[in-house]
């Protein structure tokens, strides 16, 4: 890259390395992705200085060049409402500060000189880094309702357990943020899920619900989890609050427990059936496993999750109280489970991170309840032992409904026979 901003210093302009990258590096986080931006000449200018670059966006120039995204210094403004509705200037007269303004909080709004390695930070990032804040560039931030999430999603992807002091939303942002929330509903599916999906592939997924409810948009898009708040629990089985708090902990655990996100879901949604609990039956939540299915659904449609994705949520959301308390049921309610959630895309492994997530109240010896849980294992077990092709051979003559009564009544009969102390 110094190459090539030798080439464009040449030409009269300077590149700058910009947003992200800078910021990790002061984190001493890992640097994923690297972008640039160029003042100092025009589109025309750059396409002649390397033809070789691919030019990419539709309402403003990007390029990509040795790998890397290379924009020209812009100007924005808003010509409508929701995430797309901008009129962009690009031009050789736009300086890195005034680029630097458009962007969404501080600590993004960095860039470094990549010849000399000056650092140009005019809204004192470096200082929001250092304190952990989180906070508007300029009052530019209420032009773009897809800030509220990517902020919320910050929160997620920023976090490191170790730290003493991880980051917190300023208030006059989380202000900023509750203002766009009329503006939220303009965003497209993609957009919205492409912000839930890195915050949920992080290490503790519930900030960016939590800072979502900090600035009162939570029931925007994730309606079903903003309706867990206040259903109480019994508090004998749920010290940790109610079924938001609950909920948030079960997420967390499951970031502990497995990087699989359709797994880390199915955790999320498991008990947003408790979200219908009529208040006069609180603290109980009857039915809820059932109530929730249809849940998952409904929150998987808004905002574009994967099929495979909402299939899991909802076997978790059917299977997870009696995967609770399987140790507790008859041989024949044993199998009905194993038989129905080996055949699922969650699978048993699968519930069972669920159970053991929902199990672990207070986030410590997770493992152990991890390994505790065993109707995985005597699942796998049994449908590897008690299988189609041995009731075949052993009862040729059978088909239809009676062959699947017998396999079922053969599998029921195995977990009868089997030790299991």
């Amino acid at each position: 890259m110094k190459e090539i901003a030798e080439k464009i210093k040449q030409a009269g302009g300077t590149l700058y390395l910009v947003g992200g990258a800078i910021r990790n590096r002061l984190l001493n986080i890992p640097v994923t992705e690297e972008d640039y931006c160029v003042t100092g000449i025009s589109k025309e200018q750059f396409q002649d200085l390397f033809p070789e670059a691919k030019i990419q966006g539709r309402n403003f120039p990007v390029f990509v060049l040795n790998k890397k995204e290379v924009a020209l210094a812009r100007k924005e403004k808003k010509a409508g409402k929701g995430h797309k509705e901008f009129e962009f200037l690009a031009s050789p007269e736009i300086t890195i500060e005034e680029d630097l303004a458009r962007r969404d909080v501080t600590i993004n709004s960095i860039a470094q000189n990549v010849l000399t390695g000056e650092i140009i930070d005019p809204f004192h990032g470096k200082e929001d880094i250092q304190k952990r804040i989180l906070r508007k560039t300029t009052d530019a931030f209420s032009e773009d309702p897809l800030r509220v999430y990517r902020v919320a999603r910050f929160m997620t992807t920023l976090y490191q357990e170790n730290e003493k002091q991880n980051f917190i939303v300023e208030s006059d942002t989380l202000k900023a943020m509750n203002q766009l929330k009329l503006e939220l509903s303009t965003l497209s599916k993609e957009r919205i899920f492409a912000e839930f999906r890195k915050a949920l592939a992080s290490s503790k997924p519930s900030l960016f619900f939590q800072t979502l409810r900090q600035a009162k948009v939570l029931e925007i898009h994730f309606s079903e989890i903003a309706n867990l708040i206040g259903q109480t629990q019994p508090e004998k089985y749920h010290p940790e609050g109610d079924s938001y708090n609950h909920t948030m902990i079960v997420v967390d655990n499951a970031a502990k427990l497995t990087n699989n996100l359709e797994i880390r879901f199915s955790c999320l949604v498991h008990d947003l059936g408790k979200g219908l609990t009529p208040k006069n039956m609180l603290p109980h939540h009857y039915g809820h496993d059932e109530n929730g299915v249809r849940l998952v659904q409904n929150l998987g449609k808004r905002i574009g999750i994967p099929i495979t994705w909402i299939k899991c949520g909802k076997t978790a959301a059917k299977w997870h109280m009696k995967g609770g308390i399987f140790e507790q049921m008859t041989p024949r309610k044993q199998v009905e489970l194993i038989e129905n959630v080996g055949k699922s895309i969650l699978g048993l492994e699968g519930l069972k991170i669920v159970v053991a997530s929902d199990k672990n109240r207070y986030q410590e010896n997770l493992q152990s309840t991890f390994d505790q849980i065993y109707f995985a294992t005597i699942g796998k077990q049994c449908l590897t032992q008690i299988t189609g092709n041995r009731i075949q051979k052993q009862y040729p003559n059978l088909i239809g409904k009676q062959f699947g009564e017998k396999l079922h009544q053969e599998r029921i009969n195995w977990i009868k026979s089997i030790d299991r102390k």
